[in-house]
């Protein structure tokens, strides 16, 4: 192996240097509980409280409204439950999109089992959601509507701000997952005006096993994990400190890095142009304009993803074949499969998703690599030479 790239990082990010050292020295020096009243506690309440404060801001919250979690799932969790149940009064529909993340349709799935009623929006051929489906799809009892931000597979970006504002003119509660938009494009609850909102950590260069989830003012969530009370009694268990305060401090350095982020959306638009230049047969899943473009889903004729995937990681590329999240599952992506791809173009595809590790530099070794192994698939593929030799007599 000669080069290694990692082109994985909606997966997750390598976390900062200076993330790092922020919380080796939080673990160190402050290890007082949040919750004690003594001086050793009250400190880190105050590290704590400064955390709160920075994402908070960041999100054009008020302190109060952020939720510290254990992860993007468990924020999207609290948010879908606890919204279910306080709400029940109003209604036990809900809405989801077909693409969303596993951490929310799972709770959609599991809400269904315990009587609740849910509506699978569907998606375009490019992903987007139609917000006169929502409108038209909306209830007297509906409860509450959850539609992802940014689409972790294929980069769309929704029409949060129709979406929500749709929402908002019934009286229903709107979250959107927002953990793939972070860092990325603009992501404030104002705009558009969402009730519940969910980032991650590890997501933008902080550390994993920390998540946030933000509550409008007067927006009621029963909490579904018990105990001492914490973040306002709505998630109880001793905060995570020095991987808050990590948190908090990749969030800080998110503006000061805005120049990786738009140095890494431009490498995926070279990259994807310069792959199409390389490889014939390449389809690009999602939005050609509305997405993050820093995400490319791209589908090879002829060939299998995951036999890709093993390829490059044997010439130290490292890429996904959709979400971390379901890594080993058999069926092929339920993203492509909602936007109509059929199950021989859902296999043949991969996600590259770029980040702060990857630069220009990297492209000529990518993309001459990739070229290589899905020459030598194509070339092992009996269909695809049978394809393209009925395709050339056809020409012919």
């Amino acid at each position: 192996m000669s080069k290694s790239i990692y082109c994985d990082h909606n997966a997750t990010t390598p976390p900062d240097e200076r993330v790092i050292k922020k919380i080796a020295e939080i673990s160190t020096r402050v290890f007082g509980n949040p919750s004690s009243p003594h001086r050793v506690g009250q400190e880190a309440k105050g590290h704590l409280e400064e955390s709160r404060a920075v994402v908070a801001d960041f999100l054009g919250a008020q302190p109060s409204e952020i939720v510290f979690t254990g992860s993007g799932t468990e924020a999207d969790n609290l948010a879908i439950f606890g919204a279910a149940y306080a709400n029940q009064d109003k209604g036990r529909h809900l809405i989801t999109s077909a693409i969303e993340h596993h951490a929310v349709l799972a709770a959609f799935e599991r809400l269904a089992e315990l009587g609740w009623e849910t509506t699978i929006l569907p998606v375009d051929s490019q992903g987007l959601v139609n917000p006169a489906d929502l409108k038209s799809t909306l209830r007297d009892d509906t409860a509450l509507v959850s539609i992802m931000t940014v689409n972790n597979e294929v980069g769309t970006i929704q029409p949060i701000e129709q979406l929500a504002a749709i929402t908002r003119e019934r009286g229903v509660l709107f979250h959107t997952d927002a953990v793939q938009a972070a860092g990325k494009i603009p992501v404030e609850i104002n705009k558009p005006a969402v009730d519940l909102l969910t980032i991650s950590a590890h997501k933008i260069y902080g550390p994993k096993g920390v998540g946030a989830l933000y509550v409008r003012a007067g927006t009621n969530i029963e909490p579904h994990i018990f105990g001492g009370g914490q973040e306002a009694a709505r998630r109880s268990g001793t905060e995570n400190l020095p991987s808050i305060v990590g948190f908090a401090e990749a969030v800080k350095l998110l503006s000061e890095k805005s120049n990786s982020n738009d140095q890494a959306a431009a490498v995926g638009e070279e990259f994807l142009h310069r792959l199409r230049d390389a490889i014939d047969d390449v389809r690009l899943h999602g939005h050609p304009d509305r997405r993050v473009t820093s995400t490319i889903n791209v589908g090879f004729a002829g060939i299998n993803g995951e036999a890709l995937l093993i390829g490059l990681d044997l010439q130290g590329i490292c890429v996904s074949s959709g979400s971390a999240c379901s890594t080993g599952a058999i069926e092929p992506s339920h993203v492509l499969t909602a936007m109509g791809c059929d199950r021989a173009a859902a296999e043949s595809s991969l996600r590259f998703s770029f980040g702060r590790l990857n630069d220009p530099g990297d492209l000529d070794y990518l993309i001459t690599t990739i070229a290589d192994e899905v020459d030598r698939l194509r070339r092992l593929s009996p269909t695809y030479r049978a394809e393209q030799k009925v395709s050339t007599n056809g020409r012919a």
